[in-house]
């Protein structure tokens, strides 16, 4: 019996080893098969072969952005396509590269996958598409189900197609979000702001629980502008009236109700699209425009990724050289990875160019909604100290370069903006939360000694001192009296002037225009162009002053996009729109929040810029 018992013993003890063993192989195999697949993505070689004839694939995945996010470990569960982004010049190096290589006959838009895009950036990708299509080349799109970002790109094509059982959804652009002053009053949490600007709203949704009288008038002049744009653009393409758009989506469900409930068919009587097509009748149409994949029996076609990888990578020549920065994110202070604006980071970038006696101006592309009075100032300051060193400097702002965004523009010799870039929000807050109330409620008692009246300045378990409050509204008076300074300076106004215009309120590029804060409307291009006859050179190459990757870096960038891909999956499993709900209910404003580090609690923020 003993021995019976002695061998089952160890037989057990042989399968748990046994067991052991195969686990860790596993996991090892995985993880081997795991770290040679990032190595081929990091060191994979450019100049993929591309077929003699084939459809440029243009997949625009995620967000559409000036600059990748270096931000390797924020949360995939309120960030869900932190790793799903196309950088915007990317994508109109392609297509206007494209556009001059005679095996790309022929671009066919996927937008499936496009989640995001400012209204400017859309149109700097359409006005690619366009100068594509002026060479003769053909352009088709095709989708499912078109939503208001796809519908636009698509407008820009030669044939727009719709599945039979897809649609066209128009809204129009709003402005709408969460008011957080009655959840912050039951907690018994007191906000104290202190903020110039009537239109100043950075800070209303701790403040109200609904939008103000000065925000919506603000709003709506902003949203009117854009929505303008947006028909006449469409209208224009389509060869249809901008009313229709109007009547298309204020008159929806009757509209379906005649047609049968029919969204397909619909949008083909509207004529916003050429033909109702499904998925195999497209594969059909571009093979007869491209010709067949031989193996796969489909289109020859290659994707933006790998074609981007058969474009000679941007390179000075020797030469002189336009510097191009981008400057895309929160402005924060100190240093700060891709996707935030950084004070010492950028600056140091800006110094970069000016100490290059081969770069002889200097372009940086905006696109930010503001955030630290401090590092703007900062950033401001290293332009100014360019421009006086003889480098003409000149600003081009993407989708948003508002408060603390166009504090920096205001030292620029000239400022381009695209004609629906949001811009303006001249204005400043700061804000302190305090607990006392709360800890009140849960029988909790603060009290203490100090040796002067301001001891308790900032504790936030006491009340708001007093002495802090006052001192509080002088600083923000002082820093919104700079601010306008800075712009009247910069923009040849009398601070008078100024006042009219700023008071927080934000302004569409085209009436930013008209009243005097930006120069000229264009995109990227039209400001390098504008900055090299500024600096007198009829030849010059591009040169991209920006942090270099390591490889590690590059390393971990792709690690960090295969685990958000699969906490991504993990979510979806348990609630595909749990993470966009999560997002919405804390993003922008508590996260954004909790990211600002202004020294003095100062900040130049648009909070409802990045919303349309």
């Amino acid at each position: 019996m003993k021995r019976l018992i002695k061998f089952i013993g160890r037989l057990v003890a042989g399968c748990w080893k046994a067991l052991t063993f195969l686990r860790s192989a596993v996991l090892n195999l995985a993880f081997v098969a795991m770290a040679v697949f990032v190595l081929m993505l990091v060191f994979s070689g450019r100049g993929a072969k591309l077929p003699e004839r084939a459809a440029l694939v243009l997949s625009l995945s995620g967000n559409i952005v000036e600059q990748r996010s270096e931000s390797l470990f924020s949360s995939p569960l309120l960030d869900e396509d932190a790793a799903a982004e196309t950088l915007l010049q990317d994508v109109i190096d392609a297509v206007d590269h494209a556009a001059g290589d005679p095996r790309i006959p022929a671009i066919y838009l996927d937008l499936s996958k496009l989640k995001s895009a400012g209204l400017s950036k859309l149109q700097d990708i359409g006005a690619a598409l366009k100068r594509f299509r002026e060479t003769g080349k053909t352009i088709v799109a095709a989708a499912d189900f078109y939503d208001q970002k796809h519908y636009y790109l698509a407008a820009h094509a030669d044939r727009v197609y719709l599945h039979p059982m897809g649609g066209v959804l128009l809204t129009g652009f709003g402005i709408y979000q969460n008011y957080y002053k009655s959840a912050l009053d039951k907690l018994l949490v007191q906000f104290h702001v202190f903020k110039v600007g009537s239109y100043k709203s950075a800070l209303d949704p701790v403040l109200r629980n609904d939008m103000s009288e000065f925000d919506k008038e603000a709003n709506s002049a902003l949203l009117s502008v854009l929505w303008d744009s947006y028909k006449a653009e469409v209208a224009g393409l389509r060869g249809i009236a901008p009313q229709s758009i109007d009547d298309y989506v204020n008159t929806f469900p009757a509209q379906l109700a005649v047609s049968g409930g029919d969204a397909a068919a619909l949008a083909l009587s509207r004529r916003l699209v050429d033909g109702l097509r499904t998925q195999d009748e497209v594969r059909d149409e571009l093979v007869q425009l491209v010709g067949e994949e031989p193996t796969r029996h489909g289109y020859n076609k290659v994707r933006l990724e790998d074609y981007l990888k058969s474009i000679p990578p941007r390179t000075a020549g020797p030469g002189q050289r336009i510097g191009l920065i981008v400057a895309s994110g929160v402005i924060l202070e100190g240093t700060q990875p891709a996707g935030r604006i950084g004070g010492d980071s950028l600056s140091a970038l800006i110094r970069q160019a000016r100490r290059d006696d081969r770069v002889r101006a200097v372009v940086l592309r905006i696109d930010s909604p503001g955030g630290s009075a401090f590092a703007s100032d900062q950033v401001r300051r290293e332009l100014e100290i360019t421009r006086r060193a003889g480098k003409p400097v000149v600003v081009s702002m993407g989708s948003t370069a508002a408060s603390g965004g166009y504090w920096i523009a205001t030292v620029a010799d000239e400022i381009w903006s695209a004609p629906t870039t949001i811009t303006g929000s001249i204005g400043i807050f700061g804000a302190f939360p305090t607990f006392e109330k709360s800890l009140d409620a849960l029988g909790i008692n603060n009290d203490g000694v100090g040796t002067t009246r301001m001891s308790d300045a900032f504790n936030p378990n006491r009340p708001m001192n007093p002495l802090l409050a006052e001192a509080m509204d002088q600083i923000i008076e002082q820093g919104y009296r700079t601010f306008i300074e800075r712009v009247a300076e910069g923009r040849h106004m009398t601070t008078a002037a100024v006042r009219k215009i700023a008071d927080g309120r934000v302004w569409a590029g085209m009436t930013a225009q008209e009243i005097g804060l930006v120069d000229k409307l264009g995109h990227t291009r039209d400001a390098i162009e504008s900055a090299a006859q500024k600096a007198g050179l009829d030849h010059y190459t591009i040169e991209m002053i920006e942090q270099p990757l390591t490889r590690r870096e590059r390393l971990l960038r792709h690690i960090n996009e295969l685990v958000f891909a699969v906490c991504r999956q993990g979510l979806n499993v348990l609630s595909p729109s749990a993470a966009e709900w999560l997002k919405m209910l804390a993003a922008p404003t508590i996260d954004t929040l909790l990211m600002l580090n202004d020294p003095r609690g100062l900040y130049a923020y648009c909070l409802a810029c990045g919303s349309p």
